[in-house]
């Protein structure tokens, strides 16, 4: 097993070997490595071995990612590594993660989120304009439904198309053709690649909220590896932690995924832990969204045991107090239940089968 590997290091001793998975793009080696320096300042005595592999997602470049149908397009097999022992933990973009992990694995630890907005990227000849200002019929490029839902009932007069491959890829064809007149990618991701300077705009949740778990990167690890679990464990970040777990249930009560148009907004503010969430018909013409809130003040320690073999959601967080984290569980579920009550099944079913029907 490769997590009881040890190498010697120059000075004569003895180091552990620990061997990270990621996706090949340029984007998953920069959050892999962050990930990556963490743990080498936390634990000098590890050395990192990084293990690069292309995923499902990856490779089919020429489908929309809504029409492919496989849950785990972005993780599958970096999960089949990890449950082979070839990698002893593996670093992904939250929102990539299915709400349900294939049994054996948890998501070990959620760091601190980066903004979890969606950016608008102009192409150059339109610089200093916005979405609003876009001549009638500009096509806009974005792979997600999520976003052409909310912004087509925005910004009507655009059209929307879609548009696939990693960041570098995309930049590249909105900026050498003249195919689209801006795109929409996760400002996370632009800041990440150091290329801020390309965001036009940041949209607000008035505009267009934000996906589950966007901005936001897990660490994923075999369950019953309780030292691997132990070490990553203190990169939670608990606002993070709860905010991404009341986002997760949400989206896994509604039986969501990137077929559908579900989007969220979260923040603490006071102790509380607010939550709005939407779901869309694909031309956005219809949309039920509703807020609700939660305490998610620390109790009294002594009062409150954590069970370290708890998962919420497929997060294990057991430096985050346990009532916290189940009340932002339940937040969510009850946001869902809230939705679900006013029709927002019969709204999935249909962007569901419009979408299946293109």
């Amino acid at each position: 097993m490769s997590e009881e590997t040890d190498s010697p290091d120059g000075n004569g001793k003895v180091c552990r070997v620990i061997r990270i998975g990621t996706r090949k793009s340029q984007l998953a080696r920069i959050q892999t490595d962050s990930v990556g320096d963490k743990l080498k300042d936390l634990y000098p005595h590890i050395q990192l071995e990084i293990v690069a592999m292309s995923t499902t997602g990856d490779k089919i470049l020429d489908t929309a990612l809504s029409k492919i149908g496989e849950k785990s397009l972005f993780t599958k097999e970096l999960e089949n590594a990890l449950e082979r022992n070839e990698v002893d933990l593996v670093v992904h973009s939250l929102k990539d993660l299915p709400t349900t992990l294939p049994p054996g694995f948890t998501i070990g630890a959620v760091l601190k989120r980066e903004s979890p907005y969606d950016a608008v990227v102009l192409h150059p000849k339109h610089a200093g304009k916005t979405l609003e200002t876009l001549a009638d019929k500009s096509v806009i490029g974005t792979s997600s439904l999520r976003r052409a839902a909310q912004l087509k009932k925005r910004f009507p007069h655009l059209e929307f198309k879609d548009i696939r491959g990693n960041l570098n890829t995309r930049l590249k064809k909105l900026d050498e053709k003249d195919d689209f007149s801006a795109i929409i990618l996760a400002a996370a991701g632009l800041k990440r690649m150091g290329w801020e300077e390309r965001i036009s705009q940041v949209l607000e949740p008035a505009d267009c909220m934000y996906a589950v778990g966007q901005g936001a990167l897990a660490v994923e690890v075999r369950a019953r590896d309780a030292d691997i679990l132990e070490m990553v464990s203190v990169l939670h970040d608990p606002e993070t932690v709860l905010r991404c777990i009341a986002e997760r249930a949400f989206l896994r009560h509604l039986e969501g995924g990137c077929s559908v148009p579900v989007a969220v907004h979260t923040e603490v503010k006071d102790s509380q832990l607010y939550l709005t969430g939407a779901v869309y018909s694909l031309d956005g013409s219809d949309s039920l969204k509703e807020t609700m809130q939660t305490s998610v003040a620390a109790e009294d320690k002594s009062q409150e045991a954590v069970d370290e073999q708890v998962q919420r959601v497929g997060v294990t967080a057991s430096k985050v107090p346990g009532g916290a984290q189940d009340r932002a569980e339940r937040l969510g579920v009850d946001l869902a239940v809230l939705l679900l009550s006013k029709g927002a099944k019969e709204i999935l079913t249909v962007a569901r089968q419009l979408n299946d029907a293109r």
